[in-house]
């Protein structure tokens, strides 16, 4: 849709939490976008971001209702997502929303029908896609670089996993983080899976296993054109955010290693040392977060279409549910099998 070009858009952000300010402050620098509203169960987080920028608080079926309003961008707790991707999309308003879509598929597809019928722009959170290290590698795969993509193994470590109150209400790792991953694997790889198996344990602290959750995981993924992807992935790494992976191709392979607050290098009759990477996804992403709100608002104010579809959400969400049964069945998974 283009009718919002060359007008101010009126925006409402859903979550004043960590990523919410993130994306206030982003969408606070776009021209001709402002920040009208901020939404939380939070009153006093709502009216500190709102106070920041200038913006009101509110609360959903006031944001919701004000026809001037022409998008939303949602991070607020998974369980609220598809709720308000459903308002948005019933109120003509355009959608920026976090990952997941939700943690059924019943309930994203649900989402994915609506924004259709509407008509609006709407796009998944998955800000890898838009790492300016990440993006520059998949340029180089299309350009035909490394030849025919053959393997990928992707590394996915936070420094340390969330309370568990969280984590019980997460809906499993694999859905709260590998999903970004199942998005880096259908993006890097431009294939969809054919076969997928999924085991892990939980080595870091037995307080998640009590919450009926693993922290660490091992997942292989055979594809429909016969590629490999091997994710490897932890709740804990000591020396910071590990995100990384490489590609093997029939002419070679490329790599994409971690972001490091400065890139001296020290040598001395010991070592050679450098900066450990950055210490979480806040740091490490900063730029990627930057650059996808500015593209939605360019899908919003263009008619462009954007890079991280709600499809794209499903497909990342069906790959979750997969991993999560393939973990608790303990067998390899098709991807056919009713989900």
């Amino acid at each position: 849709m283009t009718e919002v070009a060359g007008k101010t858009i009126d925006v409402a952000v859903f979550g004043a939490g960590r990523i919410g300010k993130i994306h206030a402050s982003n969408l606070a620098r776009q021209p001709g976008v402002r920040l009208k509203y901020v939404v939380d169960v939070n009153h006093d987080a709502a009216a500190a971001l709102a106070a920041q920028h200038g913006a009101q608080v509110a609360d959903v079926d006031g944001a919701m209702g004000d026809a001037s309003v022409g998008a939303t961008v949602i991070c607020s707790s998974t369980d609220t997502h598809a709720d308000l991707i459903l308002q948005s999309a019933a109120q003509k308003k355009h959608v920026f929303c976090e990952k997941p879509v939700d943690l059924t598929l019943e309930r994203a597809r649900a989402c994915a029908d609506a924004v259709a019928k509407a008509g609006v722009v709407c796009m998944i959170g998955f800000q890898r896609r838009f790492d300016p290290t990440f993006a520059a590698l998949k340029a180089r795969i299309d350009a035909g670089e490394i030849g025919t993509p053959e393997m990928l193994v992707v590394t996915s470590r936070d420094p340390g996993a969330p309370p568990v109150e969280y984590i019980k209400h997460s809906g499993g790792i694999f859905k709260d983080m590998l999903i970004h991953d199942f998005d880096i694997f259908r993006w890097i790889l431009d294939d969809e899976a054919d076969t997928l198996h999924a085991t892990g344990s939980c080595l870091t602290d037995p307080a998640i296993a009590d919450a009926g959750d693993i922290d660490c995981t091992a997942v292989t993924i055979r594809t429909k054109r016969g590629r490999l992807c091997q994710i490897n992935t932890s709740r804990r790494a000591a020396y910071g955010y590990d995100q990384r992976f490489e590609l093997l191709g029939s002419a070679g392979m490329l790599q994409a290693g971690n972001v490091r607050p400065t890139e001296v290098t020290a040598y001395s009759k010991t070592a050679v040392s450098s900066d450990v990477p950055e210490h979480f996804f806040l740091e490490r992403y900063r730029a990627a977060y930057a650059l996808e709100i500015a593209h939605f608002f360019e899908a919003v104010t263009q008619g462009t279409p954007v890079r991280t579809t709600v499809a794209d959400g499903m497909k990342a969400l069906e790959l979750a549910e997969a991993a999560t049964r393939s973990w608790r069945q303990g067998r390899a998974v098709k991807l056919n099998e009713a989900l």
